[in-house]
């Protein structure tokens, strides 16, 4: 059949045999139903979670009797803040184990702003009417005196002035010299004795971390208003810089790439070089020339700098590193070379599929509606219990930590059997099946969200490599290839390997769960004292992070497979795995140097747009102090610009290596389907065919 066919017919006919489009079918279709199924239960259980949940558990804060302080719709609407009646109550450790302070709160209009006791207020008129503000209820002073006041709870015992923090009051401390103060006062009365004002600090302690942290992210929360517009600058300059930087690999990557190795060779021997000249300059100096052995470990590490054999175990590790940079070169220059050629013909399947640098913005944005539904439908969960009370006692108490009803409690046997005891809202929880289940709920929103995040992941390996392969496939680039191949290639993804798709991101998932569990069980586990429990879960979490990058790395392969054939997963996995297994030695070494000279470009553009922006906000450099803005730390634009520009490198270079991957296992397709013949034409570049020292015979006996 293929002698029948013209010379560009035959060459199109061997295309159409490597690259199928004509003759796709759905794969893995039972897997593409088991993931709609598991996605429509996903759903279900975001509408179950969205109709019992309740966020306003976690942005308003809750009285002892449960109310939101501040929400629009209880009863404390006008009351935005929490009031403790003791502060130092707080101090008890059962605050980190309960979350709670085992002393009544309330919901007030406003922090004190005085520093009264009840005895004092209710002696005057006015005092009383601003003291009864901060009571649980009207306490009744005709009827009760204060000792059943106090007794009952009703009212606190003193008051202290407060501002408001995150919604609470906390004493407003302050410092005379050394003496902490509360109100401008040394000393308060607690209704009882009067006390120093530094006995609140205990009560306090968990709140100072946070408030300390509140002022620090002020500072930076202000820094960021006035050089966001810088910081957008510079992260447009490191997207010009990664296009730039294709675009020259496109044109001189042969020599960028000897370039980078050059560079590293100088770099090591400049290494060699300083050393020596500080293993010389010692020579004379006291003290240096004892050995480190005799020296033993110090805490400070500059000491080992003073010493000549520090430097000379430096010239030592840097001379080998040295030779074994030198010999991989000798060895691996071809190697290198197809590297060289297949970044080139990278480069220009990149050009021809522009739009492809700009697709992981679509996968950033599926990955952002993935993360935002996970996170609502846990926040969801997480509140969709109950308000639980339980009893709360200073003493011993039979009845501490049950759990108890507030409406009733005072009359109940609780309360007789301890007088002291106040019935407090605890957490939420519940007994109803959907509470008992809850924590499976969460444990299927955590599973689904693993499998989406892995599904998005894939769908973009996919597209990117059906639209890199229909490149390679084409025999005449600018006619044979789709008009718009990455939208043709994201069609053909979704209509007929969802299946596939879902496949492999539930194999990776089904991993990625097992580790966080063993995490969970390693934290859990932290202070047991079975070493070979221990030994057994670090050997376990070692093995699945083994299994989670070699399936990642099999995933990414296979899909590239089945973009190309359109086979099923496992037929493509297979295929891809055997395939990189008879070229596994082109597989290490150039994927290997190609993600070294990736990685390389990405330091680069990091390292350049992280010096400018040193200079830049850091006013080191008289011209830029005119323009650089006034900042409390000038780290901060500093570090977001060389976080923003390392992403934004790794997602150009991410769709680069991509291709790459894309095009090498087309490579080696060819090499193993073709030879080279009339019948069977090799479709890679002239370049390539010049560096394996191949050609396609001509076919002189076709007539044209």
């Amino acid at each position: 059949k293929c002698m029948e066919l013209k010379s560009g017919e035959l060459i199109k006919h061997v295309a159409t045999d490597c690259f199928s489009l004509l003759h796709r079918g759905c794969t893995d279709i039972v897997c593409c139903i088991f993931f709609i199924v598991a996605i429509v239960g996903y759903v279900a259980v975001g509408i179950l979670a969205w109709t019992h949940g309740d966020p306003r558990k976690v942005i308003y804060p809750t009285d002892s009797m449960g109310q939101y302080c501040g929400e629009q719709t209880s009863n404390a609407q006008k009351k935005p803040l929490l009031f403790y009646f003791n502060m130092m109550k707080c101090a008890s450790p059962m605050v980190l184990l309960e979350f709670q302070c085992p002393t009544p709160q309330v919901c007030v209009e406003k922090c004190p702003n005085r520093t009264m006791t009840l005895v004092t207020a209710i002696g005057d008129k006015q005092d009383w009417e601003y003291y009864r503000s901060f009571c649980r209820e009207d306490p009744g002073v005709k009827v009760r005196s204060v000792p059943q006041i106090l007794q009952e709870k009703l009212c606190p015992a003193y008051l202290i002035s407060s501002k408001p923090f995150l919604q609470r009051c906390f004493p407003s401390l302050g410092k005379k010299g050394e003496v902490i103060t509360v109100g401008d006062q040394e000393t308060f009365n607690d209704g009882e004795k009067i006390r120093d004002a530094k006995d609140l600090v205990a009560g306090m302690k968990n709140a100072t971390v946070v408030m300390e942290g509140r002022q620090v992210a002020m500072k930076i929360f202000e820094d960021y208003t006035k050089s966001w517009y810088w910081i957008l600058i510079c992260l447009l300059i490191a997207v010009v810089l990664s296009l730039i930087f294709i675009v020259l690999l496109r044109y001189l990557a042969g020599i960028m790439v000897w370039v980078m190795i050059v560079m590293v060779i100088a770099v090591v021997a400049y290494g060699i070089v300083h050393c020596s000249v500080k293993y010389v300059s010692l020579k004379d100096t006291p003290g240096a020339n004892i050995t480190l052995q005799q020296l033993g470990f110090q805490p400070d590490f500059s000491v080992y700098l003073h010493i000549r054999q520090t430097w000379l175990a430096f010239i030592i590790i840097l001379a080998i590193l040295e030779l074994i940079i030198i010999i991989l070169l000798i060895f691996l220059r071809n190697r290198i070379r197809i590297a060289v050629e297949l970044m080139k013909e990278a480069s220009r399947a990149v050009g021809y599929v522009m739009s492809s640098l700009f697709y992981p913005i679509f996968t950033f944005f599926l990955l952002t509606i993935v993360i935002a539904y996970w996170g609502v439908t846990a926040v969801f969960l997480s509140t969709s219990s109950e308000p639980v009370y339980k009893v709360f006692n200073e003493t011993v108490c039979s009845h501490a930590r049950e759990t108890c009803i507030p409406e009733n409690f005072t009359l109940s046997n609780m309360k007789t059997d301890c007088p002291q005891s106040e019935c407090l809202f605890a957490f939420y929880g519940g007994e109803t099946p959907y509470h008992k289940y809850l924590i499976f709920l969460q444990f299927y929103n955590v599973f689904l969200f693993f499998w989406c995040a892995n599904f998005v992941t894939a769908l973009g390996q996919m597209t990117l490599a059906g639209a890199f392969a229909s490149y390679y496939w084409a025999p005449n680039k600018t006619k044979d290839m789709p008009a718009f191949p990455l939208c043709a290639s994201l069609g053909r993804s979704l209509r007929y390997h969802t299946g596939s798709l879902a496949f492999g991101s539930l194999i990776l998932a089904i991993v990625q769960i097992i580790r966080v569990l063993l995490e969970y069980i390693d934290h859990k586990l932290k202070g047991a004292q079975n070493k070979f429990a221990k030994f057994l879960l670090c050997c376990l979490k070692c093995c699945f992070w083994c299994l989670e990058k070699f399936i990642k790395f099999l995933n990414r392969n296979a899909y590239i497979m089945v973009a190309i054939y359109g086979k099923n997963f496992c037929r493509s996995a297979c295929d891809a795995f055997f395939l990189l297994m008879r070229n596994v030695i082109r597989v290490v070494v150039l994927d290997k140097v190609t993600d070294f000279i990736l990685f390389l470009g990405k330091l680069l553009i990091v390292g350049l747009v992280g010096i400018f922006a040193f200079f830049f906000f850091s006013g080191h450099t008289d011209a830029f102090k005119g323009a650089a803005p006034s900042l409390h730390y000038y780290w901060v634009p500093i570090l977001t610009v060389l976080v923003g520009s390392y992403f934004i490198a790794h997602g150009f270079f991410s769709v680069y290596a991509m291709c790459v991957d894309t095009l090498f296992l087309c490579f080696l397709e060819d090499l193993e389907r073709n030879d080279g013949s009339p019948e069977r034409p090799y479709l890679m570049s002239e370049k390539l065919l010049n560096v394996l020292k191949k050609k396609n015979q001509p076919a002189a006996f076709y007539s044209l």
